[in-house]
């Protein structure tokens, strides 16, 4: 298989972390990228979970009002359906 050379950009401390942990698993950070490539490939998805721990701020404003409402229920409009 023809190696073809690709560059990528990335945040120096983070690449300096990276590349700290692979090598304690004895890896260059070429084989330790190649190597989630090709289980992305392999997988056909990113071969891990995804999360946001932190909401956003929207979500954080959603989830003060639904408080706000449950701790004063009758200070909001409430609907019998979902068209209203």
């Amino acid at each position: 298989m023809a190696k073809v050379s690709t560059n990528i950009s990335m945040d120096a401390e983070v690449k300096k972390e990276a590349q700290a942990l692979f090598s304690d698993f004895g890896l260059d950070l070429t084989t330790a990228i190649n190597l989630f490539l090709r289980q992305s490939i392999r997988e056909q998805r990113i071969p891990f979970e995804i999360t946001r721990k932190v909401p956003n701020a929207e979500t954080i404003e959603a989830i003060n009002e639904v408080n706000a409402m449950k701790k004063n229920p009758t200070a909001y409009q409430g609907y019998s359906d979902a068209d209203k």
